[in-house]
């Protein structure tokens, strides 16, 4: 079996790779309440969110951390693809810190403290942005 991954990559998509599923296993589970205060977050900032209702949302929601967090561990899953995907969910997060008034101190892009929580998550961002870059700088990467 060949991998798809360069032993550089391992750490930083093991390190998201195990937040995300975590994060995900959390929100199975999640009751009525939890549901509705995650899509309540949510669609503060992308109102087409508005149309699943609060568990439907909790559960895609849950799935889609853990198949991203997934594609993260599994080393035949191409760090460009993974490094993308981790890319635009994280994005989506950094994007719901922007758009939520309180998360930002006035006049800045620094959080309050109720938005470090949000503000954290650009680390991810950063670690799916230079999986990308580094597979398309790399002349063996994808186009092999």
């Amino acid at each position: 079996m060949r991998f798809s991954v360069k032993a550089r990559h391992l750490p930083p998509r093991i390190a998201a790779g195990l937040f995300i599923i975590n994060s995900g296993i959390g929100k199975l589970s999640a009751d009525e309440e939890t549901a509705a205060q995650l899509h309540g977050f949510a669609v503060g900032a992308y109102p087409f969110l508005n149309k699943l209702k609060p568990k439907d949302f909790a559960r895609i929601l849950a799935a889609s951390e853990i198949a991203l967090g997934s594609a993260l561990l599994v080393p035949v899953v191409p760090s460009i693809l993974a490094g993308a995907g981790l890319a635009a969910f994280s994005g989506g997060l950094v994007g719901l810190y922007a758009r939520t008034p309180g998360m930002r101190k006035e006049g800045s892009i620094f959080p309050t403290q109720e938005g470090t929580q949000f503000f954290k998550d650009i680390w991810m961002t950063g670690i799916g942005v230079g999986l990308v870059i580094d597979d398309l700088s790399d002349a063996g990467g994808c186009r092999r």
